[in-house]
């Protein structure tokens, strides 16, 4: 493949010069998402390769909720982590560096799923996308966050269920998958309080909705936690559904607020009239 083959495979721009602005032919919109997605994997490939001398600090930072586990469990209860198979240390490396790679890369592959949305969105809708787009990516880190700061609690009442005489034995990849959803679900459900502001913002529901199924959706929260939180403790259960009640009222005041100044608005617009 030439050089050149390979920059028009990267284009993003329509290959007709004749195509009207703002519009686009079907075959360019495929020409836009292959060169959207190959540019991604590419930031992704280079990602990794950046990701693998820093192996040893990813490991210990994977691994540091189940030594703070070990640590509050004590010495009643070993338990030891262990990386099964000939090809189990070669499959994790991997596995670490390319989950890196993809955290960080995130920003760059968000942009390009956003940048091909961005064009075929109202100017309002655009506006509150871009809050959107501010506010979702601080709270989704700050919950992996929470999240990364409850597992070793609920790690360690688990692991205190070994029967005395017994040791406990934790394949890496069972914990790197019990490690990554814990993280997700705290992630993702931090973000759900801000979607309700969002549809108020687009005008599907109200504060005052929200008000009348408070209870409803508080007690909702506590269930969700309870189903969505890996571990069975209920620390972490908790840890999880107080954050997301209180984004929920405060989501709830937001949207009053919101629904206020709509009706002072609304108010102002229609006084003149009613003065002529």
């Amino acid at each position: 493949m030439s050089i050149a083959t390979a920059v028009n495979v990267l284009r993003i721009a329509p290959s007709s010069p004749g195509s009207a602005p703002g519009s686009m032919s079907l075959a360019n919109h495929l020409r836009e998402v292959r060169a959207r997605l190959i540019r991604s994997a590419l930031v992704l490939v280079v990602a990794f390769f950046v990701a693998l001398p820093f192996y040893d600090q990813l490991l210990a930072l994977v691994l540091g909720p189940y030594n703070q586990a070990q640590d509050l469990i004590g010495a009643e209860t070993v338990s030891t982590a262990y990386v099964a198979g000939a090809t189990g240390p070669l499959m994790l490396n991997l596995k670490l560096c390319g989950t890196a790679a993809v955290v960080v890369a995130s920003p760059y592959w968000l942009w390009q799923a956003w940048a091909f949305v961005v064009p075929g969105l109202l100017p309002r809708e655009k506006r509150w996308s871009r809050v959107f787009a501010a506010v979702a990516g601080p709270l989704f880190i700050a919950g992996v966050a929470l999240g990364y700061y409850v597992l070793p609690k609920g790690l360690g009442v688990l692991i205190g269920f070994t029967p005395a005489g017994m040791e406990n034995l934790v394949e890496f990849g069972d914990y790197f998958s019990f490690f990554s959803r814990m993280l997700l679900v705290f992630g993702l459900a931090v973000e759900i309080p801000f979607f309700l502001v969002l549809l108020n913002l687009a005008g599907v529901v109200t504060g005052a909705q929200l008000g009348r199924h408070r209870s409803i959706i508080l007690m909702a929260a506590v269930v969700f936690a309870a189903v969505a939180t890996p571990s069975t403790d209920p620390f972490s259960m908790l840890m999880l559904a107080i954050p997301m009640m209180v984004l929920f009222v405060l989501a709830e005041v937001i949207t009053r607020v919101i629904d206020r100044r709509r009706r002072s608005h609304a108010l102002a617009q229609v006084a003149p009239w009613n003065e002529d």
